[in-house]
């Protein structure tokens, strides 16, 4: 799935460099004829790509120059040495060269020299040790596109179910107090958005996964269903938003019920990460809605313990850039 050439080159942020990222960068270059890739680059260390991969690396200087190597090298951006390069082994200057990556492949994303930014994995402890205060790298890359971090909406998509958590990384004793019929509205209408502009979906479909067990069996087993998500769905559905829930979140992930709608918008995580993951471990990408730039990453971490070892599967960085050069054509269309 090549987009079209009028489409800038995609930025990926390398992430930390004793990670995986590195390595399924370098193995989703080696696959693009294959699958079909959009040209791309690295922004990083070019060494920790040299560490963990022997095939060619041509260091480049400015995006333009991405399209004319790629198809015989993989093109990298280099930031600041990142150290001593020790895959599996993270410390803190791979911490500092994953955030400046970061953040210059996020200004050349604004400044439009890429059509869109794909994020690898972080160590979120290294980057908290060296003074790091947002959440994650998707609250950072809002802030930076002049967006309120919670007006980012995280949606996880496979090829097969689309989720978005209503709330994210918080307690799951604490999730009852956080959903609101505000809160649910707003990343309604939120998908809904970001499906046409990001995968030209006219007119999305969105079910919401109940809180309680059954959907809480009219009230029998809790009223967050009745007197929240309800009165949310219906206020959507007068807006015009295709709607519909609250649904049992242990029958809405089976192969049939999945067809009768584009995304699940579910109460907390790990409700909507478990059957993504479980659907698509290996081609799991995380798309944040409602910014001004195309952003995604693969759904997976660091994996320190297999970084170097030539065990990192890519399936995930190739599925991140495949959806982040069609949301960037889709974007193309909708202007």
């Amino acid at each position: 799935m090549i987009i079209a050439e009028t489409i800038a080159p995609l930025a990926v942020a390398l992430g930390d460099p004793s990670g995986i990222g590195p390595e399924v960068t370098a193995k989703a270059w080696a696959a693009r004829d294959i699958v079909g890739l959009h040209p791309f680059f690295a922004v990083g260390d070019a060494r920790s790509i040299e560490a963990v991969w022997r095939g060619p690396v041509t260091r480049i200087t400015d995006p333009s120059h991405a399209a004319h190597v790629f198809p015989t090298a993989l093109p990298v951006i280099e930031v600041e040495d990142a150290g001593p390069i020790c895959p599996g082994k993270p410390n803190q200057e791979g911490a500092r060269c994953a955030l400046a990556s970061l953040e210059m492949a996020v200004g050349l994303a604004r400044s439009d020299s890429v059509s869109a930014l794909v994020t690898g994995p972080v160590s979120k402890i290294c980057l908290y040790e060296i003074g790091f205060t947002h959440p994650g790298q998707t609250e950072f890359v809002a802030e930076r596109c002049g967006i309120a971090s919670n007006n980012a909406v995280m949606m996880l998509a496979g090829p097969s179910l689309r989720v978005v958590p209503v709330t994210t990384h918080v307690p799951l004793a604490v999730v009852k107090d956080r959903i609101s019929i505000d809160l649910l509205v707003f990343k309604g209408r939120a998908t809904a958005k970001g499906l046409t502009r990001n995968f030209g979906i006219a007119n999305p479909r969105l079910a919401f996964a109940g809180f309680n067990p059954h959907a809480g069996e009219s009230g029998a087993l809790g009223r967050e269903e009745i007197e929240i998500i309800a009165p949310a769905v219906a206020i959507l559905r007068a807006e015009g938003i295709d709607a519909v829930g609250p649904m049992a979140s242990d029958a809405m992930f089976h192969q049939r019920a999945r067809s009768t709608y584009d995304v699940a918008i579910c109460c907390y995580h790990d409700q909507a990460l478990i059957p993504l993951k479980t659907l698509h471990f290996d081609d799991g990408v995380n798309i944040t809605l409602g910014l001004p730039i195309v952003r995604t990453s693969p759904d997976h971490g660091t994996a320190f313990d297999i970084a170097g070892k030539d065990k990192a599967e890519p399936g995930a960085m190739i599925a991140a850039l495949r959806m982040a050069a069609s949301a960037a054509h889709w974007r193309t269309l909708c202007q």
